[in-house]
């Protein structure tokens, strides 16, 4: 009877099982996203190329397509969001803030033509938009600096940078600065005014275009120089050293799933898989296989973070 007592006990306490809902999205060719009730992240939008863009709703698993824009972010608490738009107005490049509470739209003007400002970034307090400015020269595309959009007084500064690798871009760092690729590591920026606050020299450089910190900021990801037979390095921010190489080849990574995790694109037989990676390049869950269609149509994802690690 005692024993029989504190097996139904022991039941009665048990964590009920998470929720899982398998979310469909649009124009993918059928792929699935597995989600779970008490993931860090929510999937909140993604795309193929800067064609198709499909935006989540606030709450709720419905994507949208988002017509007119070619790429959108929402901020890390989820209520706004920050779309760039496919084309010029009256000459102009710029970003379209939303808040997803009331609907209220803002349109704010970042570069003239024919420069462009994408690749939007938010940073951690939700305050201000960062976007890389580019432009066409010769027929192909070189980076000359950044933009900063400040969301709530509704305005944009832009900043050139001198020496940047063509392909560079900007994203926040968790203190409120910029990183971007320098040579074969990266540097960090100020964003007032482009100043140099440090150079990390030779540890590679940062994944993108998800944000490259771990949620806690102690870390950041780097595709590790070629001295090294691994692929994805984890830098020390503290010491400017690498403190991990993680034995793994990933096609993308898409951010941090929390801090002992990554959130990557790898090789699955002859097909990909969005998966979650901890520390030793162990698969530790399986978000969604991604049809090969999706994958060579340039997909990408952006997660919005759903509570602290």
């Amino acid at each position: 009877m005692l024993a029989h007592l504190a097996v139904a006990l022991s039941l009665t306490f048990l964590a009920p099982a998470a929720a899982r809902a398998d979310l469909t999205l649009p124009e993918t060719g059928g792929m699935k996203y597995h989600e779970k009730s008490g993931d860090p992240v929510r999937l909140s939008a993604y795309g193929l190329g800067t064609g198709r863009t499909y935006l989540r709703a606030a709450t709720g698993d419905a994507f949208t397509r988002q017509k007119g824009l070619s790429e959108v972010a929402v901020s890390p608490d989820g209520r706004l969001t920050a779309g760039v738009p496919s084309s010029y107005r009256a000459g102009y490049d710029s970003v379209v803030v939303t808040d997803r509470a009331t609907g209220k739209t803002a349109r704010i003007r970042t570069v003239k033509k024919p420069m462009t400002a994408a690749y939007a970034s938010w940073s951690r307090d939700g305050r201000k938009v960062a976007l890389t400015v580019e432009q066409k020269s010769g027929g192909t595309w070189r980076v000359l600096g950044f933009t900063v959009v400040d969301v709530r007084a509704g305005t944009a500064s832009t900043v050139r940078v001198a020496g940047l690798a063509r392909r560079a871009g900007f994203w926040w760092s968790p203190d409120g600065n910029l990183v971007s690729m320098y040579g074969t590591g990266l540097r960090v920026y100020r964003p007032t005014d482009g100043a140099v606050l440090r150079t990390y020299t030779d540890v590679g450089l940062p994944t993108g275009p998800e944000d490259s910190y771990a949620p806690s900021g102690k870390r950041l990801t780097t595709w590790c120089p070629s001295r090294f037979k691994e692929q994805v390095c984890l830098l020390d921010l503290a010491t400017g050293t690498i403190a991990q190489r993680v034995a793994v080849k990933p096609e993308a990574l898409f951010g941090w799933w929390d801090d002992t995790h990554l959130i990557a694109v790898t090789t699955a037989g002859k097909g990909r898989r969005l998966s979650v990676l901890d520390l030793t390049g162990r698969t530790t869950r399986v978000l969604a296989d991604v049809p090969a269609a999706a994958w060579a149509a340039e997909l990408w994802v952006n997660f919005a973070r759903t509570r602290v690690s």
